[in-house]
């Protein structure tokens, strides 16, 4: 019998990095890491998941997928409409999450990211609409 190949990172990896990435995300001083509060799309839980923020369009966040599309908080995030960042020191609502491209999501950003993000190959991202931009009312 094949068991499902796990999703995400190694185990260890989250070990060592999630006490760090927990105390920066949502800190003013490290704009990169934000926490991603969202509702479990089975359970109905709540959930605060370390994430980074790619620099990008301030009506929009964008969020690389390095762990694949299939991670559960980008899932919970979608089958929910949206999730509330903590970001910078703020709470940001979050509406019309949707998986992009690299191609898509460097149309969002500038300079050397946005030439980062074109090179990010096969790299998804999920982008999202700040709530009380000119975006969010498409």
């Amino acid at each position: 019998m094949a068991t499902a190949k796990r999703q995400g990172p190694p185990r260890i990896v989250v070990r060592l990095t999630e006490p760090l990435a927990t105390w920066a995300s949502g800190r003013r001083v490290l704009p990169l890491f934000a926490v991603m509060h969202h509702v479990g799309r089975r359970s109905g839980a709540s959930y605060a998941t370390p994430i980074a923020v790619v620099p990008s369009d301030p009506t929009v966040i964008l969020i690389g997928l390095v762990w694949g599309t299939d991670t559960n908080w980008a899932r919970n995030v979608i089958a929910a409409g949206g999730a509330t960042l903590r970001w910078r020191g703020r709470d940001v609502t979050l509406t019309r999450p949707r998986i992009v491209d690299a191609a898509t999501a460097a149309q969002v950003t500038r300079g050397l990211v946005r030439r980062g993000v074109e090179r990010s190959g096969g790299l998804h991202y999920l982008l999202l609409d700040v709530v009380g931009s000119s975006r969010d009312e498409h």
